[in-house]
């Protein structure tokens, strides 16, 4: 959750790690500092709050250096302060250690450590790293480093600089992500791609277990487990203007805008009309244990939670197979029933979520085969599991998901129409839902035209009340979830989801003149039953806002406003629901006057437990 950014090389290290650190600041922080490597010792600055912070109060007394590491932290242990910012160092400042993670054992580590004679000034789990590598150094830093780290239970991303080996940059993972850029004479780490790419565009992704030794020139990588590894570099094709606000205000404004394009990448080459069929070669060579499964299995977390939730409705509907959708962080600690014939699809936008990783592993462990469905190539999730399919939605940068959630339900609608048409659907139907997908991008577009200025009235009319319910059935019903999701994480306006009908099983008891409930009520098979759940919150005097499908004007009549989507299949209606939520939540958090893509204590990708 952490950003990590390390520099060797012979350019100003100090502004290379600033504009990393920039780069970084969507992945969500509360602290931010910097170590310098120079001649005779570590300059090091730390402060809490903000990357442009640390860089007004480094911009004059910044030394010449050309290696250093710099952090973003996410508090974890110990209060975001001045003093528990990374980066830290041992006893006598010869070690500095920026850390993503979380050392389980630390309380153990650094009661071994205060025996032995060293003192801690943090109440952080980090400050036990550099100590150990202090304690277990032997004129070598890489092995310092690799013995350090078999003490470690939990996960870690490092990057170490020392005054004892001056002349290298060691970096290591577990769990937790790191990326080598290689340049000219230069290498650049980060724990994300975004503060590499103004540097190169060739990378070396580490494995688990993986320690490199960097100098400017050359660098050597060693497995813990397996010894000397041969660095593979790959090129990406992420650009600086993917990862910029383009005129846009906000990020997560601008990828709600980018939506129809994503949607187009989306199911690019994916389908065969002649067929009625979609084609997802990432999984060509597991179609026929999918077609054949008794059971699957969906693990994500968050909104790739709910997009799994929209999967599960969409295959069972289509290829008739039982679906599942579990939590990543309960999966992980259950003892998970995997007969033969189950198969288990992970979903993580980041391809790095921790609970969705360790979740991913112990179906494996268990002989399950698991897909993998993500965004980020190269990422861990993307290497470890045995197939998968990329979203494609390109990088996003707002912490509150928009494009990759309207990109994995696509994926989903993909993947149940290859499944139907392999079990039970018609080649008929089937061209039927690929026309109907087809049409969606521009759908999108045509609301991104339609819906702003309607939506803005609505965020000024509701923007002060302190809760709202999100109400929804069928294939809706997760869209329900995911509106009430959006508009906690942005505006931090208390919002709960729930199936329409199960309102009267509680919900229904907060329902007075005060409180909004926000109603999807599309024309589909089950519009009936919630037209009579809006009845019934009418009856009590809530407030209707309702996503119907145009040219409703029964539904016009029943509530208090209503926001019109096209027409299209039931189960790709979800495509079309969530826009005027996110656009809701959005338009709500900016008239409060809240910092949109950098909300309060959650980070962009989640990779501790």
């Amino acid at each position: 959750m952490c950003g990590i950014v390390g520099y060797i090389g012979k350019d100003n290290a100090t502004r290379a790690l600033i504009s990393g650190l920039y780069r970084l600041e969507y992945r969500g922080y509360d602290s931010a500092g910097i170590a310098l490597l120079t001649k005779d010792n570590i300059f090091l600055k730390k402060v809490a709050g903000r990357v442009s912070e640390l860089d007004n109060a480094i911009r004059d007394r910044v030394p010449d250096a050309s290696i250093g590491i710099a952090h973003t932290r996410w508090a974890t242990h110990g209060v975001p302060n001045d003093i528990n910012a990374h980066p830290h160092t041992d006893c006598e400042k010869r070690f500095a250690v920026v850390h993503n993670g979380i050392i389980e054992n630390y309380r153990t580590l650094k009661k071994f450590l205060e025996k032995k004679g060293h003192r801690f000034e943090t109440d952080t789990d980090t400050e036990v790293i550099p100590h150990l590598i202090e304690e277990f150094y032997d004129n070598d830093l890489m092995s310092a480093v690799k013995k350090a780290c078999s003490y470690f239970k939990g996960t870690y991303g490092l990057a170490i600089i020392s005054l004892a080996n001056p002349d290298c940059l060691v970096v290591t993972r577990m769990g937790s992500p790191l990326v080598i850029g290689k340049g000219k004479d230069e290498y650049i780490v980060a724990s994300d791609l975004a503060a590499i790419i103004s540097y190169t565009d060739k990378v070396i992704y580490l494995n688990d277990g993986d320690v490199a030794e960097i100098h400017p020139d050359r660098l050597r990588i060693e497995s813990r487990e397996f010894g000397p590894v041969a660095p593979e570099i790959e090129r990406v094709t992420l650009s600086l203007e993917q990862i910029e606000r383009g005129g846009y205000k906000h990020f997560m404004l601008k990828e709600i805008y980018e939506q129809p394009v994503i949607l187009r990448d989306t199911i690019r080459g994916r389908l065969n009309y002649e067929e009625g069929i979609a084609r997802l070669h990432g999984i060509a060579n597991y179609i026929e244990k999918l077609r054949d499964a008794e059971r699957i299995i969906i693990i994500a977390c968050g909104t790739s939670w709910h997009a799994g939730l929209i999967g599960e409705y969409m295959i069972e509907s289509l290829a008739e197979i039982p679906v599942e959708v579990e939590y990543s962080s309960e999966f992980r600690y259950r003892r998970p029933v995997l007969k033969k014939g189950t198969i288990c699809i992970v979903v993580s936008q980041s391809g790095e979520t921790a609970d969705t990783l360790a979740a991913l592993r112990e179906a494996k462990r268990h002989g399950a085969t698991v897909l993998g469905i993500c965004n980020v190539v190269g990422s861990s999730i993307a290497r470890e599991t045995d197939a998968g399919i990329y979203i494609h939605a390109g990088p996003e940068i707002g912490v509150a998901s928009t494009k990759a959630f309207m990109a994995q339900i696509m994926t989903f609608a993909l993947l149940s129409l290859l499944l139907g048409r392999l079990r039970r659907l018609p080649v008929d139907e089937g061209r039927d839902i690929i026309n109907a997908i087809r049409r969606i991008p521009d759908q999108i577009q045509s609301l991104l035209e339609e819906l702003p200025g309607q939506i803005k009235e609505l965020a000024r009319t509701f923007k002060d009340h302190r809760n709202f319910l999100y109400l929804g059935r069928g294939y809706n019903f997760p869209v329900a979830l995911e509106g009430a999701l959006k508009l906690k994480e942005i505006s931090y306006i208390h919002a709960e989801g729930y199936p329409a009908a199960e309102m009267k099983h509680g919900p229904i008891a907060l329902i007075d003149k005060n409180m909004p409930v926000v109603v999807i009520a599309i024309k589909d098979a089950i519009y009936d039953k919630v037209i009579s759940n809006i009845e019934e919150i009418r009856t009590r005097q809530g407030i209707v806002i309702a996503v119907g499908s145009e040219g409703d004007s029964q539904l016009k009549k029943n509530v208090d406003h209503i926001i019109y989507v096209p027409k299209t299949l039931d189960h790709l209606y979800p495509l079309l629901t969530i826009l005027p939520l996110q656009l809701l939540a959005y338009y709500i958090a900016d008239f409060r006057g809240l910092d949109v893509d950098k909300p309060r204590n959650l980070a962009k990708s989640v990779t501790v437990e």
